[in-house]
């Protein structure tokens, strides 16, 4: 249940999309996103970004157009042009709602900002900070201490466990990967 008490903060959220253009009279809007987590996890709303600000909108009910695109009707906003402040908008989740989900279900931008340590010999990798998505083989985007990136292969295989708590995530790398 979303507490209206708090500020949504950018670090308790992650982008899962991005709202396309009004579909419709009646309000509706297309909703293009990259992660159907809102879906999975039976949220009932989504945050979008207005005026740099993140505001929480309730789903009223939504259907897919694809795998990748969904038509939202978003509760009191009744017509097209009432619609269009939010054309183009960011759409984010709260990290939250991947928490409910089981590992496997989770989704990999939920890992931007878990630190990663090698399992080999316990050593801080560095923080997470970007999903490579661009081709079949996704990366993690991996800052290091001095401030260099490195890529790791974001394969299941190479995970060997997560501490979602404490947002660890301990990965089992072939040796020399680091070296690269």
């Amino acid at each position: 249940m979303l507490d209206y008490r708090k500020m949504i903060r950018p670090e308790d959220v992650y982008q899962i999309g991005r709202m396309g253009k009004a579909h419709g009279l009646k309000g509706e809007i297309n909703f293009q996103f990259t992660d159907d987590v809102w879906d999975r996890a039976d949220c009932d709303y989504i945050i979008c970004e207005v005026d740099s600000i993140l505001v929480p909108f309730f789903i009223e009910e939504y259907r897919f157009r694809s795998d990748s695109t969904a038509i939202m009707k978003l509760e009191d906003i009744d017509s097209a042009d009432a619609v269009q402040f939010l054309v183009n908008s960011k759409v984010y989740l709260e990290k939250k709602h991947q928490e409910e989900l089981d590992d496997e279900e989770v989704s990999l931008p939920y890992f931007i900002g878990f630190k990663m340590v090698d399992g080999g010999n316990g050593k801080d990798i560095g923080t997470i900070v970007d999903i490579d998505d661009k081709t079949d083989n996704w990366l993690f985007i991996v800052e290091k201490e001095d401030g260099s990136d490195v890529m790791i292969p974001a394969h299941e295989a190479f995970i060997a466990t997560i501490q979602k708590e404490e947002r660890i995530m301990v990965m089992d790398l072939p040796s020399g990967l680091l070296d690269l």
